[in-house]
This record gives C-alpha cells, structure tokens and sequence, in this order.
C-alpha cells in the first residue's frame, strides 16, 4: 500500500508547488488533488487544479509532480456538495454533471484511473444548505447520473470512485454493493472512507462485503462517543479498529493508494498535522 494526503488537509494559500514539497517532507508517497471552482482566477495563479483552465492546470500538476517525485493518487472535489448530482433542481444536476465530467478530464490527464464522486446528498449535516431529498428519489436520480457519466468515464478511462459519506444515503455495505453491481461497469467502483462509515458501522465489516468493488481507500479516525463533525480526529486519537482493518484490506488484496483525510490543520504549526499523520500511518501499515 502507498500513502498519500489529502490536498485539503493543507493550509489555504500554498502554491502548488509548497503542497508537494510538503507532501515529500511529511512522508507521503503520493497527493490527492482537488478541484475547484475559481472564477477570479486566485487559484490557478497558486497552480491549483481549476475548473476554469482543468487542461492548462493538470498538464502543469503532472509535470510538476513527476519533477518533484510526487505521486498523483486521485482527483477529488467538493463542489458536488455545492452542486449535488441528485438536486431538485434540474439545472443543478446539470451543472454536477459537467462539473464531474471535467474531474474525469482532469483525473485523465493526471494520469490517475480513479476520480472520487458524491453520488448524492438526501440530506447533510454541513457545507451549503440542501434541501432535504426523498430518499428513494435520491437513489434514482443518482442512478440516472452514474448511467449518464459512464461514457465520459470510458472516454478518459478513469472509474467513478463513488464514497460513503455523510449524506444520509446508502448507508449499508449491502445497499453499496447492489448498488455498485447494478451498473455491471468497470467505470463504477467505491472509494472507501474508514471514518466516514464508523458513525453507523464497523469499516473492516464494510471492507469485506464491498471487496473488489474498493478502488480507493480514505483514512480517517472518528471518536464515536462525540458522534458528530467533531468527532472526526488524527489517525490513531479515535475509535477505528485499525488493526481489522489492515486485516481486512489484506484479505480482499487491496494493494493501493491509502489517503489521509484529515483536516482542518493548526494554524500555526499546519505541517504538525502531515507529520503526526504520516507518522501514524506508518504504526497502521505495520499492524
């Protein structure tokens, strides 16, 4: 397994070119880049991945990373939030369309095969204000949009790494699974997020029943006794059973890219959080 961390567990403001330095000097093997709305132009003038010049943008982030001897691990974005695939608003869902298919573009370009999706919000307990959405509406209009992403998926030949994660929806391994397996698609896979499930579920039980489906793997930890957004906490400080879950990842032969979520870092030592974390996965890969 290789490490990488999450481009938003860096501190607003850094270059492109500081995140991968970072990203070196803490351990990791490899980034998560995301993408990112950027109408006054701020973030491609730092190199950040933009939707507004994803071509210009990712060319320069793959050669830089290569240069540097970074990894590029996936392509992730929040904006699915913002815009998410399963909206009531019909132009909206349109918009999370375009929105993903440039992720694909960018993801392709990066030259990496797995691009991390939202595949829809019933309802959330942060970000921007969504209305709430009928659960079984949800399910399928989130159907319809995977479908609708399955060309541009083959197209750039980068998997829709669809994650659980705290959107009130799909909230078993078993739903995953059919989910996922309804498709009957290469382009439609799971990006696992340890933290993400411990809210309602044992991660190494998920780990098992989605198998192969796993393209990629987020880490996190999570102090269920807190039980909300605040419970989310550095590798090893929560109540993940790490140990079944290096087991289980063993018994499926998941062999890839682990990627440290963690945020927000400390403002005034923000690389404290890359090394404690890289530091604790090392303790992780070794149980």
């Amino acid at each position: 397994m290789k490490k990488a961390i999450s481009q938003w567990s860096f501190p607003a403001g850094l270059t492109m070119a500081d995140i991968l330095a970072w990203t070196l000097e803490a351990g990791f093997e490899g980034l998560e880049v995301t993408l990112e709305e950027d109408p006054d132009g701020a973030q491609a003038a730092l190199g950040l991945l933009t939707v507004e010049a994803v071509e210009r943008q990712a060319e320069s982030i793959r050669e830089a990373a290569e240069r540097a001897g970074v990894g590029i691990a996936a392509v992730a974005t929040g904006l699915l939030w913002s815009y998410p695939l399963t909206a009531d608003d019909p132009e909206i869902r349109a918009k999370a369309l375009r929105l993903t298919e440039v992720m694909l573009q960018a993801a392709s370009i990066l030259g990496v095969d797995t691009a991390l999706v939202i595949p829809g919000v019933v309802a959330a307990p942060f970000g921007p204000t969504v209305r709430p959405v009928p659960y079984d509406l949800c399910y399928q209009r989130s159907r319809q949009a995977v479908q609708a992403l399955l060309p541009a998926a083959e197209k750039w030949q980068v998997k829709l790494g669809l994650e659980p994660v705290w959107n009130d929806f799909l909230l078993s391994p078993l739903e995953w699974a059919e989910f996922v397996d309804d498709f009957a698609s290469p382009w439609v896979s799971v990006y696992f997020d340890c933290g993400n499930v411990l809210r309602t579920g044992f991660p190494e039980q998920w780990i098992r029943i989605l198998g192969s489906r796993i393209s990629r793997l987020h880490v996190k930890d999570f102090k269920t006794a807190i039980g909300n957004l605040q419970g989310f906490c550095d590798l090893l400080d929560g109540d993940v059973n790490w140990p079944e879950v290096m087991k289980a990842l063993r018994e499926i032969g998941y062999d890839g890219w682990v990627t440290a979520e963690v945020m927000p870092p400390n403002p005034f030592a923000p690389e404290h959080l890359l090394h404690v974390n890289s530091l604790a996965l090392v303790r992780i890969f070794a149980m």
